[in-house]
């Protein structure tokens, strides 16, 4: 997300807050050149992922031992 330095100054906790929840930098524009806010311990992308438990219907051990050979063109 991109603000001025007069919005960061309206809004300061808000933006901060929001750096740290979500670990997206804030870049700040001033003079025509910009600063970021960068949380020091962001989460990692993979932890921010969503679990799809039902995703896959049924085993999917059995996706690994299909016989694919026909599918297959060179």
């Amino acid at each position: 997300m991109v603000v001025t330095a007069s919005e960061l100054r309206q809004n300061i906790y808000k933006l901060l807050d929001q750096v740290l929840e979500s670990g997206v930098p804030l870049e700040i524009e001033r003079n025509g050149r910009r600063l970021q806010v960068v949380s020091a311990d962001a989460p990692s992308k993979l932890d921010r992922l969503v679990a799809h438990p039902d995703f896959i219907v049924g085993d999917p051990e059995d996706l690994v031992h299909m016989d694919w050979s026909n599918e297959w063109r060179p």
